[in-house]
């Protein structure tokens, strides 16, 4: 399956669980909001600090949205690869493999553009 099936899959799954849990779904997504749109750090730094989070928390799907969504803020290649080695440094070897997902997504979403 590709990261962009992946990641229309996982949005069908979100879309069912908003509807069974509408106020918790909520609550998140104002925190969401507040957390992008408030502070000293702009989008993309903190989209690569979520990134790096994923993938050393070994989150598959929280790594494809937050690529996609570091895409959308202008992030480069080249700077997903400095974050990408900055959290195989913190997660070790799983961290090496949830990096390649990473790299994976966003060169096949950047094939698509």
């Amino acid at each position: 399956m590709s990261y962009k099936e992946k990641i229309g899959e996982m949005r069908n799954e979100l879309r069912v669980m908003y509807k069974t849990i509408p106020d918790a779904t909520a609550g998140f997504g104002v925190l969401s909001k507040a957390v992008k749109e408030n502070g000293p750090l702009d989008v993309k730094t903190k989209e690569f600090i979520a990134l790096g989070m994923a993938v050393v928390l070994r989150c598959e799907p929280c790594i494809m949205f937050h690529v996609e969504a570091l895409m959308k803020a202008g992030g480069t290649r080249e700077e997903l690869g400095d974050v990408l080695a900055m959290a195989i440094q913190m997660g070790g070897g799983p961290g090496v493999m949830y990096a390649g997902h990473a790299l994976a997504c966003w060169d096949e979403l950047a094939g698509e553009a």
